[in-house]
């Protein structure tokens, strides 16, 4: 999502947050703070970027790690020229998910970085789902209240939401809780409205609670 600049990334460590259970460390990012997590022990990446865009050549500077890339615009209206997450593309990254986690795993040194091009949209939304999907009887609430302390800035894509919701089988209980979770950011930060309205996300302002 273009825009303003945005705050320096919060880091998940506690022992008691919610986690998938592959990782001890939780990061969301956007493109130009990857340099800041080279040296950080990243062990897993997955990559969510505007079709067409280029290598990142911070990667380069990062230890041994497996990554995955998907393309797709931040949007949540057709437009011509953009292209919308898909339902294919949340369960495609819910499979990124489902590979990370072995029965029986306990938490270990793992740190999964989740980037996209600022940190705000794409890559909450696709955090959400993989913790929604780690913790299948969590509250809905507390999976948001996650999000935040790992995020604070993050206004998750309500379409990935959505589809994540639907594939699993969250009834619809994670839009709800998308719209509690816009409230609370409008309620923090009255200026996302604008800045949200601006970039064609006024839909989403609407749903907040």
């Amino acid at each position: 999502m273009p825009g303003a600049a945005v705050p320096r990334p919060a880091v998940a460590r506690e022992k008691d947050c919610i986690l998938p259970t592959s990782f001890s460390v939780l990061t969301i990012c956007g493109i130009e703070e990857l340099p800041d997590h080279c040296t950080r022990g990243v062990t897993h990446v997955l990559s969510l970027l505007d079709p067409g865009w280029p290598e990142i050549d911070s990667f380069a500077d990062y230890g041994k790690h497996k990554r995955a890339v998907f393309h797709f615009h931040d949007t949540i209206e057709p437009l011509s020229g953009r292209i919308m997450p898909t339902r294919e593309d949340v369960a495609e990254i819910l499979r990124f998910g489902a590979d990370l986690e072995r029965p029986g795993d306990t938490p270990h040194e793992g740190h999964l970085l989740v980037h996209c091009h600022m940190g705000v949209s794409r890559s909450t939304a696709a955090m959400l789902s993989l913790l929604a999907q780690a913790h299948p009887r969590e509250a809905e609430d507390r999976l948001f209240a996650r999000l935040r302390e790992i995020r604070p800035q993050a206004w998750p894509n309500s379409v990935m939401v959505g589809h994540a919701d639907d594939l699993l089988g969250r009834q619809g209980r994670l839009v709800e809780a998308l719209r509690e979770h816009y409230s609370h950011r409008i309620q923090h930060d009255p200026e996302v409205v604008d800045w949200m309205t601006r970039l064609g996300r006024r839909r989403e302002v609407e749903m907040a609670a």
